[in-house]
């Protein structure tokens, strides 16, 4: 009898374990990324040059009230891809949001963001779709135009970043293999630019990490001075060079290269990535994270993460400096200014690189 309780109780811890590892917490935030797109259906846009690619209903293990889509296609000149979506509720669906307009190349003067996007359901902040009411199901839609009779190629990568803004995540564990450890990341400012001095700080991290990977990668074509990137994500409805997914599908149109935006829950995951060897860009709210007062007008900033020191304070790239680019800044202050975003990052690696174990659902 004993013997046979022992064993019903193993059993019951084993199964237990399993299901608690498969249900691990999202912490508010959840990533879905997509490779294969051969479930979205195939039909036609609103003027005969125009194709559509529609996706199932895509369920998440969440309620999430903001969305953040990425995107990575290498688009020929002239070809233009809009990327759209639609939360769907039990009773209704929402109309289909425009997230963004890409093109082939900046020169054809179609990479946009679009503006007046705002109804009962919802509002499109720049690059992200903000929901009144949590939602757990949504569908995207792709439309190509400019193509002609030539097929479109197919795209590389689209990744949805879920966050649920009223979730507080608990303070986790520090990951204190990436204490003490700081990444070779060139370091780069925006004040060297004065059309840049105030804003360029998104394609000045951007073209950091791009820069990082063409020296680990011997890549020469990754190595972009900042006004280039500045050039190629620049949105004239934001305006300005600070259109997350936009600095995202300029990097992922590298061959090889993933590049997206996400949104963590800790400082932990974080750490995750420098202990792996890969930098990470976070934005934050500039005056928090260096302790000093407000200043009127915006204070959205973009640092490079590239590591920690010795008793895990953050070790970033910051472009917003002439002199000291690297700097060191209190651990409390990265954690409130980070959270202004709600921990949102900018991942940039080769396709197969060795990235860290995804504990919470939280990359690709």
């Amino acid at each position: 009898m004993a013997l046979n309780f022992s064993f019903s109780l193993f059993i019951f811890l084993f199964l237990w374990s399993r299901l608690t590892l498969a249900g691990a917490p999202h912490y508010g935030r959840q990533f879905i990324g997509l490779t294969n797109f051969s479930e979205f259906t195939k039909g036609r846009g609103e003027s005969p040059d125009e194709s559509a690619l529609v996706s199932p209903e895509i369920v998440t293990q969440i309620k999430w009230d903001e969305l953040v889509v990425s995107w990575n296609a290498d688009l020929p000149k002239g070809v233009v891809l809009k990327i759209e979506t639609r939360a769907i509720y039990p009773a209704h669906s929402t109309q289909f949001y425009t997230m963004g307009i890409w093109s082939g190349a900046a020169a054809d003067r179609r990479r946009m963001s679009v503006k007046d996007q705002k109804d009962n359901d919802a509002e499109v902040l720049t690059d992200t779709l903000a929901l009144k009411a949590p939602c757990d199901r949504v569908r995207i839609r792709l439309i190509l135009s400019g193509a002609g009779n030539v097929p479109p190629p197919p795209l590389q990568f689209l990744g949805l970043s879920f966050a649920d803004k009223k979730y507080e995540a608990p303070v986790l564990p520090p990951n204190r293999t990436a204490w003490g450890k700081s990444i070779a990341v060139p370091e780069r400012s925006q004040l060297d630019f004065p059309e840049g001095e105030q804003s360029w700080c998104s394609p000045a991290s951007t073209s950091m990490m791009l820069a990082y990977w063409a020296n680990k990668s011997n890549r020469p074509d990754l190595n972009q001075a900042v006004p280039e990137v500045a050039k190629e994500v620049f949105d004239p409805n934001w305006p300005g060079t600070g259109n997350w997914p936009f600095n995202m599908a300029y990097a992922g149109s590298f061959s090889g290269m993933r590049a997206y935006v996400s949104r963590f829950s800790d400082v932990s995951e974080l750490e995750d990535w420098i202990a792996s060897g890969i930098p990470v860009a976070v934005s934050v709210a500039n005056t928090v994270l260096k302790g000093v007062p407000p200043r009127e007008g915006p204070d959205g900033h973009l640092v490079v993460c590239v590591g920690f020191t010795e008793k895990g304070d953050v070790i970033v790239n910051d472009p917003g400096k002439r002199q000291q680019i690297r700097s060191v800044y209190p651990r409390e202050n990265l954690v409130k200014a980070w959270a202004r975003s709600q921990n949102t990052v900018y991942l940039i690696y080769p396709q197969g690189a060795n990235i860290p174990d995804d504990r919470f659902g939280h990359w690709d």
